[in-house]
């Protein structure tokens, strides 16, 4: 196999060690080059080439659809292989990629042989010489509310999640209309608000129990998988209006049992936010303050 020459882009270190970590397992001698920013990707490109350009969307200074087309309207970089690996898995935000050039499209978080087989795929069709031993490209795979390019065919995105009074025992359910205030100077579980979290093989609603800046720790019901220390994860928080705070990125920081029995129905998580976007931490100080 040629030797392969990759550009991460990303705020988010986590991130960036993840695809780091996942294309260096793919593409053992490939050349990886990860920065902070699309400006500093701007930079980068002044003096080297790439085969593929693996991009977030939601950045400080410059968005990654920003990018995009300051890439394709200079014409050194517009037939560049790009991929946006985003939280950001709306058709909306789908179909302005497309619009802007993009390569393909790819929802955090994401298995391995996802962002893989997309990989492959993409380098395939711009005529680079994998190795037969190589991974194989096979099928588009979905990631979180329709991650692929081809969810525009008109397939239907996946179904919501139920609302968390339909998956959480009763002790831990809390109603829309009329969440119970917080209350720090007692041991009772107090709900903090809501939130979606979105791994890989699964989406799971959550009652927030805490939150800062930094973390969030929130009660799940157990499910067929169980998330993984260090897994990845997009958490998407429900302000009491019913509109989503942010989409953050993050990963498992801790889980345990909330009941004190071996098939306990309900788990604790622990999860450290990764982004470093100031409007994201704008949205999620914002709504930390109201609680």
């Amino acid at each position: 196999m040629q030797v392969l020459k990759f550009l991460v882009v990303d705020d988010a270190s986590f991130i960036r060690d993840l695809l780091k970590k996942q294309l260096r397992d793919a593409y053992p001698g490939a050349q990886i080059t990860d920065v902070p920013s699309a400006v500093r990707a701007q930079v980068a490109l002044k003096t080297q080439n790439f085969d593929l350009i693996l991009c977030d969307w939601e950045m400080p200074e410059m968005s990654g659809e920003e990018f995009l087309l300051w890439l394709r309207a200079h014409p050194q970089h517009a037939t560049m292989p790009f991929i946006m690996v985003t939280s950001r898995g709306e058709r909306d935000f789908i179909i302005k990629a497309v619009q802007a050039g993009v390569s393909d499209y790819l929802g955090k978080p994401f298995k391995p042989e996802m962002l893989i087989n997309k990989v492959n795929k993409v380098l395939r069709a711009a005529g680079k010489d994998l190795s037969p031993g190589g991974q194989s490209s096979g099928g588009a795979t979905q990631g979180i509310a329709g991650s692929s390019v081809a969810a525009l065919t008109g397939r239907p995105l996946p179904a919501a999640s139920p609302s968390p009074a339909a998956v959480l025992p009763a002790a831990f359910q809390i109603g829309a209309a009329a969440a119970p205030s917080p209350a720090r100077n007692n041991n009772k579980m107090v709900a903090r608000g809501q939130a979606q979290l979105h791994f890989a093989q699964f989406n799971t609603q959550c009652v927030i129990k805490d939150i800062s800046l930094q973390t969030m720790s929130g009660i799940i019901k157990r499910e067929t998988h169980l998330p993984t220390i260090f897994e990845p994860v997009v958490i998407s928080i429900v302000a009491a209006e019913g509109e989503s705070v942010a989409r953050l990125n993050g990963y498992v920081h801790g889980v345990q049992s909330a009941e004190n029995r071996i098939d306990a129905s309900v788990l604790k998580v622990t999860i450290r936010f990764v982004d470093d976007d100031p409007v994201k931490l704008d949205h999620l100080s914002r709504y930390i303050e109201k609680l």
